[in-house]
């Protein structure tokens, strides 16, 4: 066959090419029924019969043997790549987010506490366990009474949400003013309860941006005091326990959890008043625990962040989130250095490494400290020097103006 031009020629040759190859993957594609040692086949878009995985593309098989449970499969890693262990911060750290608890009944056990946090380098407690009235004054008397603690643990004062309506505000505004000269630093943890379940005298629930509450919040940015608020949950917690939910052994461990039955506020309708809080409230300094539940949509948090100067968050009980997502959070923490807090929340001295690890070193592929949180691996994000010394303790003396600077670097 003649051809008119080489083009021609070349373009043929590449149709007759493509037949060639394209053959064997033809008589590759699974018959109908299954056909890769008794594979079953499904069609585009559609997921593999329970108890099956897709072996190759469109066939899905069962396992020879009885797989084990999501309990008991811990497959051991094979992957060999630099370890670098961090047991104590390279700062001295604050920790916004503490639930110190019983460590604060004695000045034995404050100074033991101490000890501990001595080891990692965490220099100042912030108890956000909503203390309020006589609490506060016990809990200072103990710190005061410590030599070593005296500057070492500070308080959060609570908000009592109960019965709002008239004359509710003024008393509020009242206990707060007496629990700020008691010592208290701030308000909080305002409890996930807030939004969630509490309600208002007639019934009704107590939404996060009831104008009622308004006083409360002006009242905090008169006395220069930030608000720790917890918001709801992670937004699995609203969704189907089926096999497709990321939380599905925590939501089974403590069903609790699960708000996806009738009668809860949805997750977006708490974080719709959470954020119109915040709104409209800009002389006021609102610190969102757990980065929002936004740790999985860092765009979101940015959004929040551009949209609400006012706004800082803290990292609690999320490291599962930013762990997983090496590059995006790294930028995210770059961008945002100066309105992100460290927090640890429940307090367990072996799980503060693993921040430090996260946070300090570009390690690959290493555990996280709780199974029933996250299944999957981290890795570092390695924070440059001048970011992690906002994140460790800058951001949080420059909101806490009655904690005092001494012991941190001056720089």
């Amino acid at each position: 066959m003649r051809y008119r031009s080489t083009s021609m020629f070349f373009a043929a040759l590449l149709t007759a090419s493509s037949v060639v190859w394209a053959a064997p993957l033809l008589a590759q594609r699974p018959p109908a029924g299954g056909g890769f040692r008794g594979g079953t086949t499904i069609q585009p878009g559609e997921a593999c019969p329970a108890g099956t995985t897709e072996i190759r593309p469109l066939t899905c098989m069962a396992p020879a043997n009885e797989p084990p449970s999501i309990l008991d499969y811990r497959p051991q890693s094979t992957l060999v790549v630099p370890k670098h262990t961090v047991p104590s911060a390279k700062y001295p750290v604050i920790d916004f987010h503490g639930h110190p608890g019983g460590n604060l009944g004695s000045v034995e056990n404050i100074e033991r506490m101490g000890r501990q946090l001595d080891s990692l380098n965490v220099r100042l407690m912030i108890a956000a366990e909503n203390m309020s009235g006589e609490r506060i004054a016990r809990v200072m008397q103990v710190v005061n009474s410590s030599p070593t603690m005296k500057d070492r643990v500070r308080v959060l004062a609570g908000i009592n949400f109960q019965n709002v309506g008239p004359g509710w505000a003024e008393r509020a505004v009242a206990q707060l003013e007496a629990d700020v000269a008691a010592g208290a630093v701030g308000v909080g943890e305002i409890s996930k309860g807030f939004g969630l379940s509490i309600r208002k005298p007639d019934g009704t629930r107590l939404r996060i941006d009831d104008p009622e509450l308004d006083p409360i919040w002006e009242a905090c940015a008169r006395l220069n005091i930030p608000v720790f608020i917890h918001t709801a949950d992670p937004s699995e917690f609203w969704q189907p326990l089926d096999n497709t939910n990321e939380r599905w052994l925590e939501l089974s461990l403590f069903p609790n959890r699960s708000y996806a039955g009738e009668g809860n506020p949805t997750f977006e309708q708490l974080v719709e008043e959470r954020d119109n809080l915040f709104r409209k409230h800009r002389n006021t300094t609102f610190v969102t625990a757990h980065l929002g539940w936004h740790a999985h949509d860092l765009g979101r948090l940015a959004k929040l962040f551009d949209e609400a100067p006012n706004v800082l968050a803290e990292v609690g009980a999320v490291l599962y989130d930013i762990g997983r997502q090496p590059r995006a959070a790294r930028d995210f923490f770059v961008k945002y250095q100066d309105r992100i807090l460290f927090g640890k929340d429940s307090y367990q001295p072996v799980e503060y490494p693993y921040y430090w690890r996260v946070f300090e070193t570009n390690d690959d592929y290493f555990d996280y400290y709780r199974d029933y949180h996250a299944f999957w691996k981290l890795y570092g994000i390695d924070l440059p020097d001048d970011v992690l010394k906002k994140v460790y303790y800058g951001n949080a003396l420059r909101i806490l103006p009655r904690v005092s600077k001494a012991g941190f670097p001056n720089e």
